[in-house]
């Protein structure tokens, strides 16, 4: 549902504003390569690490935005560029508990019952 919401709200922009086909098609490619980046599961020396998370937001910058502790969710939104989160001061370096040992999800939805696909599509709806 919420590719469906994004895509329409997306095609009725591209069509207020007359975006041309070739810049819609760039836009999407960095959008979704920088999203895969910066998700994945890789390790960079720290020095290449700490230099790069100025200019592009990082795995390891990102995952503190998917701890289970609020104040780290509450954090490190971005996933294209890391400006924003030092602006509205919402950047956090490290997680408390360091990135090998953090513990990654939503505390109400840590029950392996909760990971079925019937339940997934409810998460949304429910308190």
């Amino acid at each position: 549902m919420e590719i469906l919401l994004s895509l329409l709200i997306k095609l009725a922009v591209i069509a207020l504003i007359g975006a041309a086909a070739v810049g819609v098609l760039i836009f999407e490619v960095l959008l979704n390569a920088t999203s895969i980046f910066n998700h994945g599961n890789v390790r960079m020396p720290a020095w290449l690490e700490r230099r790069l998370r100025w200019l592009v937001v990082t795995p390891e910058m990102h995952r503190v935005h998917h701890s289970i502790r609020r104040e780290e969710t509450d954090s490190n939104f971005g996933f294209n560029l890391p400006w924003w989160d030092r602006l509205f001061r919402t950047y956090r370096a490290a997680p408390v508990d360091g990135h090998q040992t953090m513990t990654i999800g939503i505390p109400q939805f840590r029950d392996p019952r909760e990971l079925r696909l019937d339940q997934l599509l409810l998460q949304p709806f429910r308190g």
